[in-house]
């Protein structure tokens, strides 16, 4: 019986791109009647039009999906991870698959917990076979972690890194500069709210009050811009 999957790949080094895509094609090359309609798109405004236009009339199977992404141009989506909240959002069965060169536990734990991804690789960890191995189990409806992030799993302190979408939003405006009385009006939250978000990222980072410049330096640090 033949089987037909929809996958979409989103990195924006075509040469990683197609890296993922030949691991698909070996797939189909070793058994006939495993197919793949694979589209690949390089950033985040292509990869939220793909997904919302696909979403209207057909499953996106599996998706492989890069954190390190530059923001879309409406500031909305920040980097890989939102474009992982958004399949969520809009294609419930499909298997995300996250590749990332972040190997800080924290912010792993960040993307776990917002993403909640069926594969999780270290682009340090990969090569041919583990890209066949890591597609190869979650076809077959199991998680697959590279070597990495299992190590990681075994370092995991009681540290809780747990940052939404307006943290994330306000390190990132802070990090281009954006003052921060400005802010309310990029960021629907108040002054005072806003306010309080740094500071209590601040003690989260661990840097002090009056440290802007250190807790944006942190906040790159563990990959959260």
């Amino acid at each position: 019986m033949n089987k037909s999957y929809n996958v979409l790949i989103v990195d924006d080094h075509p040469i990683i791109a197609d890296a993922y895509k030949s691991a698909f094609d070996f797939i189909s090359s070793e058994n006939k009647h495993v197919n793949f309609n694979i589209s690949i798109v390089h950033n985040s405004d292509d990869a939220i039009q793909k997904i919302k236009k696909t979403s209207k009339t057909a499953n996106i199977d599996i998706v492989f999906l890069d954190i390190s992404l530059p923001p879309s141009t409406d500031g909305k989506i920040l980097s890989g991870e939102d474009i992982g909240i958004k399949i969520r959002q809009l294609q419930l069965n499909c298997k995300i698959i996250i590749a990332t060169t972040f190997n800080d536990n924290y912010r792993i734990q960040v993307i776990l917990k917002n993403v909640n991804p069926d594969g999780f690789l270290i682009k340090n960890d990969i090569d041919k076979d583990e890209l066949v191995k890591a597609i190869k189990t979650i076809l077959d409806n199991s998680p697959y972690y590279s070597k990495s992030v299992l190590e990681l799993f075994r370092k995991q302190t009681a540290t809780d890194y747990r940052l939404d979408k307006i943290d994330r939003q306000l390190l990132f405006e802070m990090s281009i500069g954006t003052k921060m009385k400005n802010l309310p009006g990029i960021i629907p939250m108040s002054m005072a709210g806003l306010e309080k978000r740094k500071k209590h990222l601040k003690q989260i980072f661990e840097v002090q009050e009056n440290d802007d410049r250190e807790l944006i330096l942190k906040a790159k640090e563990k990959g959260f811009i």
